[in-house]
């Protein structure tokens, strides 16, 4: 490989005199203050499927229950570890079904405050029909507790519209029975849904669909797919040559695009505490391999290309989340793949612009620069590792 001090002819760089120290340090603290927060998505939407019937509202959600009995705030929180309350969340954590059950129960009338449910102007408080929560099992992941409310519709026939305080986080909202274009989407920051009938179903084109998607495939990149970020600077890291980068990003996109079709489709399915402790392993592979093989050959491009298929089954894991039938799945798919990769050439962009513009063309951009950088990233990733196999 031609060494980064000679021709700037094919690099991604320019050498205006500026010094690197400040900038690196500062990238350090950065990724060194996010890495404790990076768990594999502990922060996840509530999945809600409602049924609407001529005089009732029915909504079955998987839920961890902990959070909300904790008082914790969860709009904009990526770990409960970050929360005021994490003490408390963890003591709730750890009981058995029956003493959540109970605290839950005891707090319902105050929780049932921020959910959202109305039939047209009308106001609907809803009540516990059934909860089921499991054994606490590893305190280290969220426990998924099923909860079913209903209410009472008034008779004037208006559609219901559903959704939560911003407080209780993302929510998942899916209209069950209704085929496979029935309405299906991520609530976010307090929004309810689409008015839903109580006959029939609310439905939606394709092109209500793809651009919705688009967003949400850019958010799991940015601000939420911290573990993605750090893999894409790996790559970044490895060389500001444009063919060595085109490649590995090319490889990367091809092979997480198979992998989220065919688990979108059912096709796939590795459980999460597998594919999670390997995503961060790739993440060490890639920066171990910028310290020692600093040179593009075909082994690289493999091993890039099979950890894009281990990141695409993490990409898929959100997308089944979103739901949605058969109807609109190729806009899904395709517009959530276009959100990850705009997500990931942004990371790119903004590593370009804020180090291998201003240092790419320097003698000692690899050992001042690229090195620590990579050092770090590997860091970050048994971190990661390690707590995802713990």
């Amino acid at each position: 490989m031609t060494d980064p001090s000679s021709s700037a002819t094919g690099k991604l760089a320019c050498r205006p005199r500026l010094s690197s120290a400040p900038l690196l340090a500062l990238a350090i603290v950065m990724l060194a203050a996010f890495a404790p927060s990076a768990r594999a998505h502990e922060i996840r939407p509530a999945i809600s499927d409602v049924l609407v019937e001529a005089d009732r509202v029915q909504m079955h959600i998987v839920l961890t229950l902990e959070p909300l009995v904790a008082g914790i705030d969860l709009q904009g929180l990526d770990d409960t570890d970050n929360a005021p309350q994490a003490d408390r969340y963890d003591t709730l954590r750890a009981l058995p079904p029956e003493d959540l059950q109970t605290a839950f129960r005891d707090d319902w009338p105050d929780i049932r405050e921020g959910f959202e449910l109305a039939a047209g102007d009308t106001g609907l408080t809803p009540e516990i029909l059934r909860l089921e929560i499991p054994p606490a099992g590893d305190l280290a992941l969220p426990r998924d507790s099923r909860l079913l409310i209903g209410a009472d519709l008034p008779p004037d026939g208006s559609p219901v519209t559903v959704g939560w305080d911003a407080a209780y986080g993302p929510l998942v909202v899916r209209q069950r029975e209704g085929g496979d274009d029935a309405y299906s989407a991520l609530l976010e920051d307090g929004a309810v849904s689409e008015p839903l009938p109580r006959t029939g179903v609310a439905t939606e084109t394709a092109w209500q669909v793809f651009p919705r998607f688009i967003v949400q495939g850019f958010e799991h990149i940015i601000p939420k797919g911290l573990d993605h970020i750090v893999f894409v600077l790996g790559l970044f890291f490895f060389s500001l040559h444009i063919r060595p980068l085109l490649v590995q990003v090319t490889a990367f996109t091809l092979a997480h695009t198979v992998t989220l079709a065919l688990a979108a489709l059912g096709l796939v399915r590795i459980p999460g505490s597998i594919v999670e402790p390997l995503i961060a392993a790739s993440i060490v592979f890639v920066a171990v391999e910028n310290l020692f093989r600093p040179q593009l050959g075909p082994f690289r491009t493999v091993v890039v290309f099979f950890f894009g298929l281990l990141h695409g089954l993490g990409f898929a894991s959100v997308l089944g989340e979103l739901g949605g039938g058969s109807a609109n799945f190729l806009a899904r798919l395709i517009g959530f793949n276009i959100g990850v990769e705009l997500g990931q050439l942004t990371v790119i962009a903004a590593a370009f612009l804020t180090v291998g513009y201003w240092f790419g063309g320097r003698p000692w951009y690899r050992s001042r620069i690229a090195i620590p950088a990579s050092v770090l990233i590997a860091a970050i990733g048994a971190f990661w590792f390690v707590e995802r196999v713990a």
